[in-house]
């Protein structure tokens, strides 16, 4: 059963803001430590011609990782596997890359640069993926600024996964973007409209309608236990997927994250603390279903990566 988790930037002092292949294969080895079997890596905001370079270091990445998986050769840094019986970790195989931007509203930029956003074009599509269509997977980006619609046909029609986010979408506009292709919501609650009982907006969308899939952070810091147990007895089940949305600070040093939320220079929250089997059996442990938390970090977003709607 693989484990797989479809958002993170970076952990243990790497992140995706690079262009060093290494770093790269350093997030695998460190998630793979942690029991992850596959992840994909995101790729934060900046200019189209930074992130294709960060993109070049995700391509190597997988073509060196694919080459030492043929030849057997073992992986950089041997781990041991934390909280297992102490054998050798297999590192994460990297399966993609999640473009978390250009194209979001710089109203609900959280953590992200909104100085780096674009208009969402087709022409700046085109030059921000322009040889990578085979490693980009998911693109996060806002329904409501002006031109998103058509764009999100066009990725959808590329077989990229859309996902909305980073958005102050009303709950109509976060449902006409998901008629027009868009298949997932990023991080639900956060950086995004909030719920209001006169707008429910994007997270009262991703709620109430059943085949939208949903990520969630579910560390200490992101959503409130409550929250979450409003997600979990709200959504299908089916539809929902853990991530770790973790950051270059994320464990770095002695459990630093779970003593506190690892914050940017202004306060606000710039990732998760936790991988995705840890604050799986954090929710275990909260008394949420194990069966069901489970899915949520295999054959939920197995299916949602395979373009299996049902």
């Amino acid at each position: 059963m693989k484990i797989i988790d479809i958002h993170t930037h970076g952990i243990g002092g790497y992140d995706t803001r690079t262009t060093t292949e290494e770093d790269i294969l350093r997030i695998a080895e460190i998630h793979g430590s942690f029991g992850v079997s596959e992840i994909i890596v995101a790729i934060y905001p900046s200019s189209v011609k930074i992130m294709r370079k960060n993109m070049i270091a995700v391509k190597k990445a997988m073509e060196k990782q694919k080459s030492r998986i043929r030849n057997q050769i073992p992986p950089l840094t041997p781990t041991l596997a934390k909280g297992g019986d102490g054998g050798v970790a297999l590192p994460s195989r990297i399966i993609g890359g999640h473009l978390e931007g250009p194209f979001l509203n710089p109203s609900r930029c959280g953590s992200l640069n909104a100085a780096s956003f674009i208009d969402p074009t087709e022409y700046n599509f085109k030059e921000l993926i322009e040889g990578f269509e085979d490693i980009v997977k998911i693109i996060t980006i806002a329904p409501e600024i002006n031109g998103a619609i058509r764009l999100i046909k066009k990725m959808s029609d590329k077989g990229i996964i859309v996902s909305m986010g980073h958005s102050d979408a009303t709950y109509a506009e976060a449902e006409t973007g998901f008629n027009a292709g868009a298949r997932g919501i990023t991080h639900i609650f956060n950086a995004m409209r909030g719920f209001h009982h006169r707008e429910p907006g994007l997270a009262g969308f991703g709620l109430l309608n059943q085949d939208i899939y949903i990520e969630v952070i579910a560390d200490h810091y992101h959503l409130h236990p409550k929250t979450l147990e409003l997600i979990f007895k709200t959504k299908n089940r089916d539809r929902i997927i853990i991530i770790s949305d973790t950051v270059k600070e994320s464990k770095k040093g002695k459990d630093r994250g779970r003593v506190k939320g690892i914050t940017n220079i202004y306060g606000e929250l710039s990732g998760g603390c936790m991988t995705i089997t840890e604050s799986s059996k954090r929710l275990t442990e909260m008394g949420f279903n194990k069966g069901v938390i489970m899915r949520c970090i295999t054959k939920n977003p197995e299916r949602y990566l395979s373009g299996n709607i049902r």
